[in-house]
């Protein structure tokens, strides 16, 4: 890594210190992955069967319940909750290649097609093989703040951050269609940068997925309904808001609040396995909770260890927290962590700051990782 990057990191750690560090990490990835087996195949099966239980009944109960609202109400609830799992503990871990070990079709992370506007394809290569790979590293990891969002005093201000709460507050509702345009890097339209014979080959995927998604959803399941059209599509409509606003929340208070670190590209460099490490363990956070919220939130309240372990099932990560959090502790590193609340309280604080241009200094500070405000 670069010398301002070093230097933070000699903070805590000398080289040495950072390879040994890097090491037991690795030490702790081999023994899980020779773990898994039967029993991680048995959990994954599991919640894939009750997602497909609960957008049953959940669109049953919206059908049936159009007369009556808490019927109706609870049925927009299981469908909302198996869309989360579909989205979060199945979609997202699966197509992450964890389960490729077992060589079940229905497994395969480069097959897998999830219950969402993104195009399959496109998420796979803007999250699994930029974000995972370039975390945290401006210009080149396109998920911090999405392009549109200033989550770090690194990046230029611009005036259409002025506006940031009112987009935040989109994504919030509508995170899934967000998303959906994220590989088209249309943001790089409002830079006059956006050439469209370098995304047109992507806008075909991105139409064709949202008819796939569009259709059933608003659609045919509404027309099933007869006369009830409307209560059934705005019980599906909200279910896929209820799944965008958690995940939006589960995601962002996972990538942006209080503590979390960002780096310029020449800082990270020919970089070690465990300068990789480290820069992961920086750039990232987790969140409090128990088994149900965990489980619903696709294990990402274990976002540290996501980082660290991109490809090991997710539902392994609690096991494998506390060994990591000791060696943070043996090392003299942070390990961020906190409340769902006080961290989306965090979140919510630097979108409002740095939604305002810095003020005037009289001297140039430092920005090759940036925490937040």
């Amino acid at each position: 890594m670069g010398m301002e990057a070093s230097r933070v990191i000699d903070r805590y750690l000398g080289k040495e210190d950072i390879d040994t560090f890097g090491a037991e990490l690795e030490a702790l990835r081999q023994r899980i992955r020779r773990d898994l087996g039967a029993q991680d195949l048995r959990y994954i099966r599991r919640v894939m069967r009750w997602q497909r239980r609960l957008e049953r009944g959940g669109r049953i109960a919206i059908h049936v319940g159009v007369l009556n609202p808490l019927l109706w109400l609870a049925g927009v609830g299981a469908l909302g909750a198996s869309k989360i799992l579909d989205n979060m503990e199945i979609g997202h871990n699966v197509m992450h290649g964890q389960y490729d070990w077992a060589r079940d079709p229905a497994l395969q992370g480069r097959r897998f097609a999830w219950q969402n506007m993104t195009p399959d394809n496109q998420w796979r290569h803007t999250h699994n093989t930029m974000h995972h790979r370039l975390t945290n590293i401006l210009g080149q990891d396109r998920d911090v703040g999405y392009g549109f969002l200033r989550v770090t005093e690194a990046q230029p201000w611009r005036p259409w951050h002025l506006v940031q709460p009112l987009m935040a507050l989109a994504s919030f509702i509508a995170f899934e269609w967000g998303l959906s345009l994220h590989a088209l890097e249309l943001d790089q339209i409002l830079e006059g940068r956006w050439r469209w014979h370098e995304h047109r080959e992507k806008v075909p995927e991105v139409l064709r997925k949202w008819r796939q998604q569009i259709v059933p959803e608003y659609v045919v399941y509404p027309l099933l309904a007869g006369p009830f059209f409307l209560p059934v599509m705005l019980g599906n409509l909200g279910a896929n808001v209820l799944r965008n606003m958690w995940a939006f929340t589960i995601i962002f208070c996972g990538h942006f609040p209080a503590g979390v670190m960002h780096f310029r590209e020449e800082e990270c460099r020919n970089e070690t396995r465990g300068e990789w490490y480290v820069r992961q363990l920086l750039g990232s956070c987790n969140l409090d909770g128990g088994r149900w919220f965990h489980l619903m939130s696709g294990h990402l309240g274990f976002q540290i260890e996501h980082h660290l372990f991109p490809t090991i099932p997710a539902h392994r990560y609690p096991e494998m927290a506390p060994v990591v959090r000791a060696l943070c502790a043996k090392y003299g590193l942070p390990y961020n962590t906190g409340p769902l609340h006080r961290q989306f309280g965090s979140v919510v604080k630097r979108l409002l700051t740095l939604a305002l241009p810095p003020l005037p200094t009289l001297s140039a500070k430092p920005a090759s990782i940036a925490m937040a405000p």
